[in-house]
Formats: structure tokens, C-alpha cells, sequence
């Protein structure tokens, strides 16, 4: 399958309401990864990710077609369990995770001044920390990175006051989703949202997985929206990876542009293109 993409005709926001994306790829667990051979991992991303912490290690969703999406647990074995490992930059909104089956490079904004570095900046850097990675475990001698899937995710946050004020203000932000009102209504105001919904792409491409909720963050009512799209088609290499995340990120930015109200990308998330 060949995958198209044009990012020059992709919308694109001077003020974009994304707080984290996250970059991700799934492979054959290396089980003689060991905590010794993180040791000497981090020093190769010192000084740019300085700081160091353990969390516990994520469970793989995987993308089978025809199926339901397979949640592989974590198995019990011989081999001493390994915690997520996470590397963080000085200013703490790039992280590195790295874990027995998985390495994944996200970006967060830390603060007001974090300013989004864009798609471009945030692949290159996924791509040379995975080829780094890479160059490690065939340099100890402890296999190879044998991929099994790609994971690509845009959370963005959307706080109260901004352009809503009341769960009943949700379709001026979505409009698909517009909350009736009026004398004759029986239902009250709602007090809570957790939309989910899911698209197959193209082909056996992957899958669209959109989410909106609202939220508490920092003690202010917030909009989560998440867009993820996760698979592998037949792009199952190094090189052809960044043909896969292109096509990713297309979608994403096209579906926040077609579930988001026109005269909020314009006024305030300020959209170009």
C-alpha cells in the first residue's frame, strides 16, 4: 500500500490548544534488556535529558482487523520485570520512555511560555532517539528492534473560559455534538462528558481513536481532547517509518479540523491554511 500525503495543504495554528504529543513504537520485547544496560543507555542522551525516573511499564494495545483491539497483559516468566524508564530534558517537556517492548518520545507543555515544536521537529527527534536505541541493542549484542506497531498522539486541552463555559457550550466547540436546549427538554444540563469513538483507516492502515471528556486540571474545568491513530500497515521498517507517521499525522490534523468549530480555529487557535 502506498500511503499519500501533502502536509503543505495541512491546517495549520499560531496557537494551537495541543499540550502533548507522543510519538511510539511497539516491538518484540528484548528480554536481555536489562537494568545495567539502561544505565549505560541514559548516557548516551546526557546532557540533553538530564534527569532520570522509574514508572511502572505500559500494557500493549494492539491493532487486529476483524477483531477488537487485542490488550496483551503483562506475562508472568523467569526474567525479572523492568520497570518504564523514563529520561527528561532540562526544561522537562521532552521525554524519552523506554521499557522491554516499547520506546516512545513525547513532548508536554510544561507551562504557558512551552511553546509547540511542531510535527517536523518532534518526528526528527523521535527518529534519531529510536535509531540511537537501535545502534545500543546491536552494539550489546542483545537482538534487534523488530517492530510491531506505531502509535501517534495529540492531547489537547481546551479550559474553561477559553470558548465554553458550560458542558452545554460543547457544540460550539464540536458541532457534531450540539446539546439541544430548551422549555420542553426533560433531561437536566449534563455534568459530565466521555465521548469515544474509532475509525479504520485506509487499507489496514491503523485506526483513528478520538476522545473527548472533560476534565479537572491544575483545579480548572477542562475539554480533553485526544487523537490517536495506531498501527503498522505494511510499513513494518525503519525507513519506510516516517511514511507511516505522516500519513498518522494527516489525519489527525484533518480530523481536528473537521470536528472543530471554523470561527474558534480562526479567532482563537489562530489557523493558517
Amino acid at each position: 500500500m502506498t500511503v499519500s500525503v501533502n502536509t503543505r495543504q495541512l491546517p495549520s495554528y499560531d496557537q494551537p490548544p495541543v499540550s502533548e504529543v507522543v510519538c511510539s513504537v511497539l516491538f518484540n520485547s528484548i528480554e536481555a534488556l536489562l537494568s545495567p544496560h539502561i544505565g549505560l543507555l541514559w548516557q548516551r542522551f546526557q546532557p540533553d535529558y538530564p534527569f532520570c525516573n522509574d514508572v511502572a511499564p505500559l500494557a500493549s494495545k494492539v491493532e487486529v482487523f476483524n477483531n477488537p483491539i487485542i490488550e496483551a497483559r503483562l506475562q508472568l516468566s523467569d526474567i525479572p520485570p523492568l520497570p518504564r524508564v523514563w529520561f527528561i530534558s532540562s526544561d522537562e517537556t521532552r521525554v524519552i520512555q523506554i521499557q522491554r517492548d516499547r520506546l516512545i518520545h513525547n513532548w508536554r507543555k510544561i507551562s504557558l511560555n512551552s511553546e509547540y515544536p511542531r510535527y517536523g521537529s518532534l518526528i526528527k527527534a523521535f527518529q534519531d532517539h529510536l535509531n540511537g536505541f537501535n545502534s545500543f541493542i546491536e552494539e550489546a549484542d542483545l537482538g534487534r528492534v523488530q517492530i510491531r506497531q506505531y502509535e501517534l498522539s495529540y492531547v489537547n486541552q481546551i479550559s474553561q473560559g477559553e470558548v465554553w463555559e458550560t458542558l452545554e457550550d460543547i457544540g460550539k466547540i464540536f458541532p457534531d455534538f450540539k446539546w439541544q436546549t430548551g422549555l420542553d427538554r426533560f433531561l437536566p444540563k449534563p455534568q459530565s462528558i466521555d465521548w469515544d469513538t474509532t475509525f479504520d483507516l485506509p487499507e489496514e492502515f491503523g485506526r483513528l481513536h478520538i476522545s473527548i471528556r472533560n476534565v479537572v486540571l491544575n483545579n480548572h474545568p477542562t475539554l480533553l481532547f485526544e487523537l490517536t491513530v495506531r498501527g503498522i500497515g505494511n510499513y513494518n521498517s525503519l525507513d519506510s517509518m516516517q511514511i507511516w507517521f505522516d500519513a498518522a499525522h494527516e489525519w489527525i490534523v484533518q480530523t481536528f479540523a473537521d470536528l472543530t468549530d471554523e470561527k474558534i480555529q480562526t479567532t482563537v487557535w489562530k489557523r493558517r491554511g
